[in-house]
């Protein structure tokens, strides 16, 4: 790279003119993300987030529609996909550390991954719908003779007095009788006439027409029922609209509890759901192979102040992807039939090869980790940079502690609160209140002010180690909470509020367009504020969010409301996503040496997979025993413990950038042939 090339680093991080070049020239030098580049490397993060956003949301209605089991069974199979990477991202992360051979020379060390990874992950993902097509049929024929029953008066019957008081199909006797005014003899006498068919635009906007037996009719008339008896269509809709509001629901859950029974009963159904699981697993293990590699390509070439930045814009282009997919599996879903998860399966597939071809055709790895260390070398921001700064702190707060502490030997206190007093004074004369942190590192120089820098740099790793288990152990919470929702939003839209699964894709792809805007301006709050408040300030969003749908939104015969309030709020939680995924992973790799990036990322995804390989079990045995609205509770009491651990992480945020200097070409060679001895 020549030294022209240095000169398009440009930085919102604006350095004092001062530290001279090698011609002996002063120059203000300043440090900013290379935006260009940074898009490019997020091809690769737009290749995961397609697939996984179509998989969160098409798998659950793909196990519910074909083998019609329940919230738990479904919450562990989708948690096995998290299962498998809880062992494999740690373990290809550190393989594409240590990674040498011809491809990397040629490639890289992440970019061989994320090749072959997407191309062995489109070839088995096609197979997944297809194994489960034939249960598909006959889980088809199962719901159709069921609903033909529902105005059956002995079928009903039956099945009422089973439901009723019994929380397995979601009744809520409160919300029944205090907010319907309905009695246990209103609700066991409720019918569903599916002649009457009421049409009207999206979500009920507009005026809506109403056709008895394919005649149109008007609320007023009155027609005859299948049963020979006259009633008036409002006593029919009436109806209906209970049948929607209190029984649905629960009738949908009895009757994939038959599904399910029909599918464990023949040898069609096991074989079915077996050569389905296989192909998942083999789908699931070829994801894991790149996904560790493909994030941990942006710490490789972004320097550590800017990766907050640059975790923005590879979370722009997540959602690029996330998009691609939401298009795919809504439309098909608005279409739908027997065919759409094929469709959705092998659209999905093209999107992720178009993707790949663009990765291939764009990003230079090599070049752009050379790059990226000549940035560095030049801005002293290299691992030995950084230790040198830390113990620079240390010896400097040391001094600055005991300065302060002479001044407080002359303050009159009281030895059970002299430290507040101490603060407090000092605060009068002009020195600023200490936050957390601050004495936090203030009480740690305290302590082991008496030790070499050697001792004091042992110390230091080890408390820098205790932030990062309790960043993991805060992501790890953070996903317990917002995974139970995620990976339960289609279900919950479409058997809790009773929208169609069209509706929930649409909230959730509203929800993904409007907060992506959040992006970029999180990048620069992250530089502002830090990135430990910016993550705080996420979760609080999503406490706010989950706090609002678990209070607020039920299920009503005007869709609009139910469906308006929850995308509204799921806004918000959108948003708290977007801050918190922004800021966590560049807390976790800002912890880690250049060569340990994968490694590093493995971690990340540890906490992140584990809790996803979990939660989805725990919110399907809330959601089945307790309540389907009580999993935004659930999921909002694991975030809160997510902000009570991050409170405690000292560590993490970016360090601070010294005076850049121009390169000599001798340095600039000498990087380079360190950066090929390394892919050797």
């Amino acid at each position: 790279m020549g030294e022209n090339d240095l000169t398009n680093v440009e930085s919102d991080i604006t350095q004092d003119a001062g530290m001279p070049s090698d011609s002996g020239q002063g120059q203000e030098k300043k440090l900013k993300l290379d935006y260009p580049q940074t898009i490019k490397v997020g091809f690769a993060f737009a290749i995961i987030m397609i697939f996984w956003t179509a998989y969160d949301f098409v798998v659950p209605l793909l196990l519910e529609n074909a083998f019609g089991l329940s919230n738990t069974l479904r919450g562990l199979i989708m948690g096995l996909d998290n299962l498998l990477s809880l062992f494999l991202l740690p373990v290809f992360g550190r393989i594409s550390d240590k990674a040498k051979g011809k491809l990397v020379q040629k490639w890289g060390r992440r970019t061989p991954f994320i090749v072959f990874g997407t191309i062995a992950a489109v070839v088995f993902m096609i197979f997944v719908p297809i194994t489960a097509h034939k249960q598909l049929q006959r889980a088809d024929v199962i719901r159709t003779s069921y609903e033909q029953m529902l105005n059956d008066d002995a079928f009903m019957s039956e099945r009422l007095n089973q439901f009723y008081g019994n929380t397995a199909y979601d009744y809520d006797k409160e919300y029944i009788e205090n907010t319907l005014g309905l009695s246990e003899a209103d609700y066991k006498a409720i019918r569903y006439d599916s002649n009457l068919v009421a049409k009207s635009g999206f979500l009920g906007i507009g005026g809506t027409e109403y056709f008895y037996k394919g005649a149109e009719v008007s609320l007023s008339d009155t027609v005859t029922t299948d049963k020979g008896e006259t009633v008036k269509v409002s006593d029919i809709k009436e109806m209906n609209d209970r049948y929607d509001l209190c029984v649905k629901s629960g009738m949908n859950t009895w009757i994939s509890e038959r599904v399910n029974e029909d599918m464990l009963q023949s040898q069609a159904g096991i074989t079915s759901i077996s050569l389905y699981m296989v192909m998942l697993l083999f789908t699931l293990v070829a994801m894991a192979t790149f996904r560790s590699p493909a994030v941990a390509l942006m710490p490789d070439v972004t320097p550590k102040p800017l990766r907050s930045q640059g975790n923005a814009m590879i979370n722009l282009m997540g959602g690029i992807g996330s998009a691609i997919a939401f298009l795919i599996y809504t439309i098909a879903l608005i279409f739908e039939s027997l065919n759409s998860f094929a469709i959705i399966f092998g659209a999905v597939a093209c999107g992720m090869i178009a993707l790949l071809v663009c990765f291939i055709l764009l990003v230079n790895e090599r070049k752009m980790v050379k790059r990226c260390e000549e940035i560095c070398e030049e801005f002293h921001i290299t691992d030995a940079d950084e230790e040198a700064n830390d113990l620079k702190k240390i010896e400097e707060e040391i001094v600055e502690f005991e300065s302060e502490s002479e001044k407080a030997a002359t303050l009159p206190t009281d030895v059970s609160v002299e430290g507040e007093k101490v603060e407090q004074e000092l605060a009068k004369g002009g020195k600023k209140r200490l936050s957390f942190t601050e004495k936090m590192e203030r009480k740690f120089n305290e302590k082991y002010k008496d030790l070499s820098p050697e001792e004091r740099k042992k110390k230091l790793e080890k408390a820098k180690f205790v932030s990062f288990l309790l960043i993991l152990a805060s992501i790890f919470m953070w996903f317990m909470g917002y995974n139970a929702v995620s990976s339960n939003l289609s279900i919950y839209c479409v058997k809790a509020l009773n929208l169609k699964a069209s509706v929930a894709s649409i909230i959730s792809g509203v929800s993904m367009g409007v907060s992506a805007i959040a992006f970029i301006p999180v990048g620069y709050l992250a530089a502002k504020i830090g990135r430990k408040k910016s993550i705080m300030i996420g979760f609080g969003l999503a406490v706010v969010s989950f706090v609002l749908i678990f209070a607020a939104v039920q299920a009503n015969t005007n869709q609009l409301i139910p469906a308006a309030l929850f995308a509204l709020f799921y806004l918000i939680a959108g948003f708290g996503l977007i801050i918190a995924n922004v800021n966590t992973f560049p807390m976790v790799v800002e912890l880690a040496k250049a060569e340990d990036c994968g490694k590093y990322t493995g971690f990340y995804y540890t906490a992140t997979m584990s809790a996803q390989a979990i939660t989805p079990f725990i919110a399907g045995l809330v959601m089945d025993y307790v309540g389907k609205r009580f999993l935004f509770l659930y999921s909002a009491i694991c975030v809160v413990i997510a902000i009570v651990i991050m409170f405690f992480v000292r560590y993490g945020d970016s360090m601070q950038i010294q005076s850049g200097k121009k390169l000599t070409k001798e340095e600039k060679k000498q990087i380079r042939l360190e950066s090929m001895d390394s892919a050797d």
